[in-house]
């Protein structure tokens, strides 16, 4: 073959560059807010409503303070007669002339989101598995009709039902409650989790299902033993799609629940400082908010890929 000769298929070295550029930038600008919320979130109050803004400043962790305390404003009188500060967020408060008088109310509300977004995130995963296996293997009546219906209910705004919803929830005892609010984001979420499931388990042969049941394996045998394992790369990008959903979901957080079951969500954008919202405490709530969705992410990143991808190329 000559030095001349080239592949069609594999990029030219300029191409690579060129790609190579557009992701680079395109990854900046999507990380660019994320770093931002990251910095507002150890500024003090004066600095993260500066104009222009700070990109340099001296940083505190007033914010991180703000958002895990509750605070009171005192006399000078009062504040002299105190005892020193015992710790640093103590000392950091009494800075602001004022005194802790107790925990806020953040950590609830992300121990809910915690709760809600990953139980209702196995439940769906789970029914989906179920329902997408039920779908790929046997003869269904109706079944494109029926799958077509599972995913219009993934077509309707949430606002569009919020208030039925609202009015049954208050009717069955399930407003503002851990069970109403996992019930509901699996519901929504179940449809998504079909159909994306359906897709991996019609690429599994059904004849690795088949060689089990003739060794003797009931078909929920081979289902757990043979299916489960060759379907874990879907269901792990499944478990992520539907976690973001439920983790971020603000509409029927806001409308469904107040106090008890209230998520992170509806929660943080009201966090009130002196002279209005409290933005290092916000970013604080916000950088935090972010930790466990990208955990969950980075852990399953191998599989993410390959669910992404999975069938994209056949032998």
């Amino acid at each position: 073959m000559s030095d001349s000769a080239f592949s069609v298929i594999e990029p030219s070295g300029r191409s690579k560059k060129m790609a190579a550029a557009v992701v680079i930038f395109y990854g900046v600008i999507s990380i660019a807010p994320l770093i931002w919320i990251l910095m507002t979130s150890f500024k003090s109050p004066s600095d993260a409503i500066a104009y222009p803004p700070k990109v340099t400043f001296e940083a505190s962790l007033e914010g991180y303070v703000n958002l895990f305390t509750s605070r009171s404003r005192q006399t000078e009188e009062h504040m002299a007669s105190l005892p020193p500060p015992s710790t640093w967020y103590d000392e950091i408060v009494r800075d602001q002339n004022m005194v802790i008088t107790g925990p806020s109310r953040f950590l609830g509300r992300y121990t809910n989101s915690m709760i809600i977004g990953f139980g209702s995130t196995f439940l769906a995963v789970f029914l989906g598995t179920l329902a997408a296996y039920g779908f790929s293997r046997f003869k269904v009546p109706l079944k494109d009709d029926l799958l077509f219906f599972i995913l219009s209910t993934r077509m309707m705004p949430p606002i569009a039902v919020a208030i039925p919803i609202y009015l049954m929830y208050r009717q069955l005892g399930l407003s503002d409650t851990h069970l109403g609010m996992i019930i509901l984001y699996t519901a929504v979420n179940v449809s998504l989790s079909v159909w994306l499931l359906k897709g991996f388990i019609d690429e599994i042969p059904r004849e690795y299902e088949e060689a089990a049941m003739i060794d003797g394996y009931s078909r929920f045998q081979a289902f757990i033993k043979v299916v489960l394992p060759q379907a874990a790369t879907g269901i792990a990008s499944t478990a992520i799609f539907c976690l973001v959903f439920a983790w971020n979901e603000y509409a029927f957080a806001l409308l469904l629940t107040s106090g008890n079951a209230q998520t992170a969500p509806p929660f943080i954008p009201i966090i009130i400082g002196e002279g209005g919202l409290d933005w290092p405490a916000v970013a604080a709530g916000t950088s935090l908010f972010l930790i466990p969705i990208v955990v969950f992410t980075v852990v399953l990143r191998k599989h993410l890929l390959r669910g992404i991808t999975f069938g994209a190329v056949r032998k």
